[in-house]
C-alpha cells in the first residue's frame, strides 16, 4: 500500500483543510503539505467530543472493547503504508516502525481485555445497616467512572505508540472518554494514516463521530487552546521539559483546573555495585553502550548516567564503553530541532568544570554519534546541570569515591523514570542500603538489565516524582494508565435502575 497524505484535520469524522499550511520535513523521501491547527478547530473538536460524550460513555465494556480491537484491525490493515510514511517522516528503520506497530495495536488488545475482565472499576459495596445504632448506615456503592473529553499530545520520539492511537489514547477510550488528539508535526503524515484507521472502527462500530479527532500542529495556540479549552477534562502528554510545564502551568490556572499528565524528562541513573563491576565489569559497558546508542538514544528511558566505585575497574569500564560507542555509526534523529538539541545539550555538559570528554564525535546535522563524558561524585553533586536530560546517545560515568558518596548522589537525584541497580550476591548490603533512596526517586527500579524497552503490561510504572512526569500517582503505559481517566463516584440508596452499567 503507497500512502500519500492530503493533509487535512479530522475532525468528528471529516476531513477539514485549514487557512495555512506548514509543510513537513522527512529525514527522506517527499515533503508534504498540512493543514495548520487553529483555535476554531479546537473548540469544534471539543464540542464534538462533549457531544459524544454522553453516548460513548454509556456504552457497555464489551462495545467499547470492540471498538479498541477494531481499531487494531485497521491499523494493521495499514501496515504498509504506516511502516512506508513513517520511515520517511522520522528516519527510523522499518524494523523498528514495525515493532511500534505491534506494540500498538498490543497495546489497545490489551486494554479491550482489561476492561472486560472489570477490575480497573474498583467496585465496592457496603450494605445498608437500617438497625445499626447509634444510627442506621445506608446502602454504598462505588465505582469509577469516566471523567469527559481528554486531551492527547502526540510525542515525537514514538510516531505510533505514545502518539494518535498510542497509549494514552488507547486508555482513555477504553475508559470510556472522547479523545482530542494533538498531532505532531515531527510526523503528521503517520498521524494521518491512523488517525484514517480510528475513523474507519467509529464508522465499522456506529459510535458518534466526536468520539475521536486529530487536529495537526504548526502552531503553538493550538495546544494552548486544547489545554484551555473549557470541555476537556485531562490531558496527556509526552514531551520536553519546557514545553510539558507550560501546558501544566496552563492546565492548573484554568478557572476549572484539570490533571496535566505530563511525561517530561530522565536521566534513568545505573548504579553499578563493586561486586557486580569486578565480576562482569566489561559486559556491563558493553550493554550500556547498546542500549544508550539504541535508536539514537531518542527514548525516554535512556540510561544517560552510570554511577560506579572508584578503582581499575572504573577505569575499564569507561573505557570498554568507549570501544562499544566507539563503534556506533551515525544515526538519523528524529527532527532537525531534536538534533540541534542534542548538540547544544553536549556542549553544554563539555563546557563544565571537571568534566572529562572520553569519546568526541560530529554530528552533522540531522545526524547523531555518541558522546561519553566522566566525572567525578563530587563534582556531580556539585553542579546541577550535569543531572539535566540530553535526549540523544550522550553518556556520563559518575565516578564515586566511597559507598557513602554513591548514596548521596542518589539522594540528590531529581525525580526519574527508572533507576538501576548492577548488582551481583555480594553486592546485596550496598543494595539494601540504597533502595530505599531508589524507590522514592524512581517509577520502575531495575536490577541487572537496561531500562530501553517498556514492557506493556498490567505491572509497568511509566513514571514518577517530577520531573519526570507531573504526576507520580500515575503511569503512561500498561494497564494502570486507565485510572487518569476515570474518578470514583458513590451511590447512596438509589435503585438498581439508575445504576450504571458497571454494577449488571
Amino acid at each position: 500500500m503507497t500512502f500519500t497524505p492530503h493533509g487535512k484535520h479530522l475532525i468528528a469524522g471529516k476531513w477539514i483543510a485549514g487557512d495555512a499550511t506548514f509543510t513537513s520535513q522527512p529525514a527522506h523521501g517527499p515533503a508534504h503539505s498540512f493543514a495548520v491547527g487553529r483555535v476554531s478547530d479546537v473548540h469544534t473538536a471539543a464540542t464534538k467530543a462533549e457531544a459524544a460524550f454522553w453516548s460513548y460513555s454509556a456504552t457497555s465494556r464489551e462495545e467499547r472493547a470492540t471498538f479498541l480491537n477494531t481499531i487494531a484491525d485497521q491499523i494493521e490493515a495499514r501496515a504498509d503504508g504506516i511502516t512506508q510514511i513513517g520511515t520517511q517522516e522520522t528516519g527510523l528503520p522499518e524494523a523498528r516502525l514495525q515493532g511500534e506497530r505491534g506494540r500498538t495495536t498490543g497495546q489497545l488488545r490489551l486494554f479491550a481485555q482489561h476492561i472486560l475482565a472489570g477490575d480497573y472499576l474498583d467496585r465496592r459495596h457496603d450494605e445498608a445497616l437500617p438497625d445499626r445504632a447509634p444510627l442506621p448506615r445506608p446502602d454504598l456503592k462505588m465505582v469509577q467512572r469516566p471523567i469527559g473529553p481528554v486531551a492527547v499530545f502526540g510525542a515525537s520520539n514514538f510516531p505510533l505508540a505514545f502518539s494518535t492511537a498510542g497509549g494514552d489514547t488507547a486508555a482513555a477510550l477504553a475508559a470510556g472518554c472522547p479523545v482530542v488528539v494533538k498531532g505532531h508535526s515531527a510526523h503528521p503524515g503517520t498521524g494521518e494514516i491512523i488517525a484514517e484507521a480510528v475513523l474507519a472502527a467509529v464508522e465499522t462500530c456506529k459510535l458518534h463521530p466526536g468520539v475521536f479527532s486529530m487536529i495537526q500542529g504548526g502552531d503553538r495556540k493550538v495546544g494552548s487552546s486544547l489545554v484551555q479549552h473549557p470541555l476537556i477534562k485531562a490531558v496527556g502528554f509526552t514531551g520536553s521539559l519546557g514545553g510539558g510545564r507550560a501546558l501544566y502551568n496552563l492546565c492548573s490556572t484554568r478557572p476549572e483546573p484539570i490533571p496535566f499528565f505530563g511525561e517530561l524528562g530522565s536521566v534513568n541513573p545505573m548504579f553499578l555495585l563493586d561486586s557486580a563491576v569486578k565480576s562482569r565489569g566489561e559486559e556491563i559497558a558493553t550493554g550500556w553502550a547498546g542500549s544508550l546508542a539504541m535508536g539514537a538514544g531518542q527514548f525516554c528511558t535512556n540510561p544517560g548516567v552510570a554511577i560506579v566505585l572508584a578503582g581499575p575497574e572504573a577505569d575499564s569500564f569507561v573505557e570498554t564503553t568507549r570501544a562499544a560507542l566507539g563503534n556506533v555509526p551515525a544515526q538519523t534523529m528524529l527532527t532537525d530541532g531534536i538534533a540541534k538539541a542534542y548538540r547544544d545539550g553536549q556542549r553544554r555538559i563539555a563546557k563544565i568544570a571537571g568534566v572529562q570528554e572520553v569519546l568526541t564525535s560530529m554530528c552533522d546535522q540531522r545526524d547523531a554519534t555518541p558522546f561519553l563524558f566522566v566525572t567525578s561524585g563530587s563534582n556531580w553533586l556539585a553542579n546541577e546541570t550535569l543531572a539535566e536530560e540530553v535526549f540523544g546517545p550522550l553518556g556520563v560515568v559518575v565516578i564515586a569515591e566511597t559507598a557513602q558518596e554513591m548514596r548521596e548522589i542518589a539522594m540528590n537525584l531529581q525525580g526519574q523514570l527508572t533507576c538501576t541497580l548492577h548488582m551481583d550476591e555480594g553486592d546485596t548490603a550496598a543494595a539494601q542500603d540504597l533502595m530505599p533512596v531508589l524507590e522514592r526517586k524512581a517509577g520502575r527500579v531495575l536490577a541487572n538489565g537496561f531500562p530501553t524497552g517498556v514492557e506493556v503490561c498490567e505491572t509497568m510504572v511509566h513514571g514518577g516524582p517530577y520531573p519526570a512526569s507531573t504526576n507520580f500517582g500515575a503511569s503512561s503505559v500498561g494497564t494502570l494508565s486507565i485510572r487518569r481517566f476515570v474518578r470514583p463516584v458513590c451511590y447512596q440508596n438509589l435503585p438498581e435502575a439508575l445504576l450504571p452499567e458497571q454494577f449488571n
